[in-house]
């Protein structure tokens, strides 16, 4: 099992990729995330949408779900490629399709289409994990922003990679170090959510934030969606560092 950073920047980086990831088991690949810029970072570890057996998608900003008319028609037109399958939270499908993806891919020549004419639509449901190639990942609610009186999540996954470590990746999140206590307690690598802009957009854990966790939960945590420019020393601060675009992690 090994995960790759196709790309570790926030939603406007020029210099890193959008943050998406490459999960692969065996010769199966889930992409985790799907942005606007994902054909380019596949495209730069000599991969296409060929390659793509199936994707979740965490939320439905841009820089994790803008590529997905492109997977989509790439994958459809193509006699070579099967629907991949989407993961997906039941409280995001409709939304996905009816304000992101129906401008676009609503209609065929001579048939309208919907998200199940692209993707075999696997709808996850509240607390509940889905199995990828047999592995179990664990959807996890995280706090991203406020729509007016509402909490608009975006979810990040658990799992036990094939080492036995457990592995929790936030996706988008604020910082919320009493909602994840336990799943940093639990977790042998943590692969988080770190701006680093000079403003705090107040929506993204911020890395100073982020400096006042305990020892310990710091030491095996992994930085990523940061903004470009040069960025603090991590490890000094006691983090395991800043993840790499491209970077590997052998599971």
């Amino acid at each position: 099992m090994r995960l790759t950073f196709l790309g570790t920047g926030s939603a406007f980086t020029l210099d890193n990729y959008h943050s998406n990831m490459l999960l692969e088991v065996g010769d199966q690949r889930l992409l985790i995330d799907c942005g606007g810029d994902v054909r380019h970072a596949l495209h730069g570890h000599q991969l296409s949408a060929r390659d793509i057996d199936a994707v979740y998608v965490s939320h439905l900003h841009a820089d994790h779900i803008g590529g997905m008319e492109w997977l989509a028609l790439a994958t459809y037109f193509d006699p070579q490629c099967d629907r991949p399958t989407l993961y997906v939270n039941e409280k995001l499908a409709d939304e996905l399709w009816d304000t992101c993806l129906k401008g676009g891919l609503g209609t065929l020549q001579n048939r309208i289409a919907h998200l199940d004419t692209y993707f075999e639509v696997v709808r996850i449901g509240k607390n509940q994990s889905f199995t990828f190639a047999d592995t179990a990942l664990q959807s996890v609610q995280m706090v991203h922003y406020m729509d007016g009186y509402e909490i608009v999540p975006s979810y990040g996954l658990i799992w036990h990679a094939r080492d036995g470590r457990q592995v929790f990746l936030t996706t988008d999140t604020q910082f919320s170090p009493n909602l994840m206590k336990d799943f940093y307690a639990e977790s042998d690598l943590i692969l988080h959510d770190g701006e680093t802009s000079p403003h705090k957009s107040g929506v993204h854990a911020h890395y100073e934030e982020l400096k006042g966790l305990p020892d310990d939960v710091r030491a095996k945590m992994w930085l990523y969606h940061y903004q470009d420019g040069p960025l603090p020393d991590a490890k000094a601060d006691g983090f395991a560092g800043f993840i790499e675009r491209g970077q590997v992690f052998e599971l």
